[in-house]
Formats: structure tokens, sequence, C-alpha cells
């Protein structure tokens, strides 16, 4: 099983001015501890899960592209990327970017976006649910197009694109892994077993949810006539880490059991955020006794 980082919080004792030295930082550390990836949200405000939205929030393709400039391994991506916050070519473009620029390292998160306050705070079109769905289909499908290298006409219902050239193409092979998010079993779940190579659930959600969304994707995969193990599952969750398992923390040991269990269920990633993600202690009790266990452990179903 592998395990990820996600980075949500950018609100640090240290300030403003010492953001770039703490994220690189980090960066650097999750590559030193084994981390198998490293995630960042596509938001423009804090959401009201992890803060006000006054604190401190960075743009999620400028932090990527710095992060891959500070490692060499760790695979890096948006979980995930608001459909209607950029133009789809031009955001197809950029995730080509990356991953040329990591050397291979992207993955493509993405999903149907939900925080109408920071589109109309910046003035970004925020349409009804069932565009949004429609517009999300449309840039799967030029992602699609883009990087098997067509450069021809594109014409969905919203996006009408004349030339879908890209170059340079993805050093990924085929592509960056399409991760998308999103928990609906009708329409999100169904758009990951007909485009997607990764879909992302929230381990909070209990064991009878998460069982109950990966039977619904099993299903669509069975009316596609996709085989269910070619998709990546990943869960999301956060993490109170502790050497010695104060109140309301887990200690390496039950944070293996807690991996063990999600593989149990099916998922082959486990993404985690962490409580004080500027603690180097905390990444060298995950490299330690946390990641090598973990990989040692083999998801159900592979």
């Amino acid at each position: 099983m592998r395990v990820g980082l996600q980075v949500n919080n950018f609100t640090w004792p240290t300030g403003q001015a010492r953001l770039g030295e703490e994220f690189g930082a980090i960066a650097e550390r999750a590559e030193q501890a084994g981390f198998y990836s490293l995630w960042v949200m596509d938001h423009f405000y804090q959401i009201g899960y992890h803060g006000s939205a006054e604190h401190e929030m960075l743009e999620a393709y400028t932090t990527l592209g710095f992060a891959a400039g500070r490692t060499s391994r760790i695979k890096l991506g948006s979980l995930v990327t608001g459909v209607i916050y950029r133009y789809p070519g031009i955001l197809i473009k950029t995730v080509t970017t990356l991953d040329v620029l990591s050397g291979g390292r992207a993955y493509f998160g993405i999903g149907a976006a939900w925080n109408a306050e920071e589109s109309m705070g910046l003035g970004v079109p925020f349409p009804p649910l069932k565009e949004r769905y429609e517009r999300l289909e449309d840039t799967l499908q030029i992602a699609q197009q883009m990087w098997s290298g067509a450069d021809k006409p594109f014409d969905g219902k919203h996006a009408h694109l004349g030339r879908t050239l890209n170059v340079p193409q993805v050093i990924s092979k085929p592509h960056p892994p399409i991760l998308i998010g999103g928990i609906g079993e009708k329409k999100t779940l169904r758009l990951v077993a007909q485009y997607g190579d990764a879909c992302n659930l929230f381990a909070r959600m209990g064991d009878d949810i998460l069982k109950q969304k990966l039977d619904a994707l099993r299903g669509h995969c069975e009316q596609l006539g996709r085989p269910y193990e070619e998709i990546e599952k990943t869960s999301l969750e956060h993490i109170r880490l502790s050497r010695d398992g104060v109140k309301e923390t887990l200690t390496p040991p039950q944070v293996v059991e807690r991996f063990a269990h999600l593989a149990e269920l099916g998922f082959d990633q486990g993404i985690i955020s962490l409580s004080r993600p500027t603690d180097p202690e905390a990444f060298e009790l995950l490299g330690a006794q946390v990641i090598p266990e973990v990989e040692k452990i083999r998801p159900t179903g592979r």
C-alpha cells in the first residue's frame, strides 16, 4: 500500500514571509520519509473544514511546480482541481507542464467544483451542478484527446477547441493518472469508471459508506466493461500523530493499523494530512515507523 501526504493548511506559526521556505522543507521531508505522493487543494480561499476563508491559501499549480523543483521522486497532484477554475485546454497544458518539468511525476486530480464563495469572490462563473458535471466530462475528454497526441478540433457540450495541439507532450505514459474526486454514486463514480485512473473517498465516512461507494464504482465498471482492478482507490483523512499516543492522537503502530484496515477494504493509497506539517518529528516517525510497514501491506484485490 502507498502513503500520500496532503498539505491543506498554510497558516503556520512562522508566518507568511516563510511560507516558501516551510513548504519547500515539507516537500523535501515528505520525499525523504518515503511518501509516494504530495497533494495540495485547488482552492483560492481556505475552506471552512480547515479554517477561515481569510487564512493563507496558495494557488495549486504554482505550489506543485515549486515542490517539483525541491524534489525528484515524489508524485505531485491537486486533490482536486475544480473544473470551472481554468479553461479546460489551458488546464491540460498546465498539468502537462507540471509532468514535463517534474520528470513524469504529475497526477491530474479533478472534480466538479463546489465552493461558490471563492468563485463569486474572484469573479469565476459558478454554473449549476448539472452544467458543472457536463463541463467535467468535456474536460476529461479534452485531456484524453490532448494527451493522445491528436491535433484536431474538439466540440463538447460547453467546450469548443479549434486545435488540441499539446507540445511538449507528457512524459507519464500513457498520461498522468486521472484522479476524479467526489462521492456521487450516479455521476462522479460513473465518470471514474469511464475516464479515470483513480478515485478518492473520505476515510471519515466510515466502513459501510466506503463499501457502498466502492460497490457503486464496481457496478459502473461492470456496465462499461472496465476492469475494476485498473482503478486506483485512494482515501483521504486527517492524522494527529504522536510518539506517545496522548489524548486524541495516534501512535505510529495505530496509524499502521489504520492503513491496514483501509487496505482490507480495497484501498491502494492512503493520503493523510497532518496537524503539524511543519514539525520535522512527524516525518521522522512516519519515515521510520509507519511508511516502511504500510508498504508491506497488500490491498485486497491486488
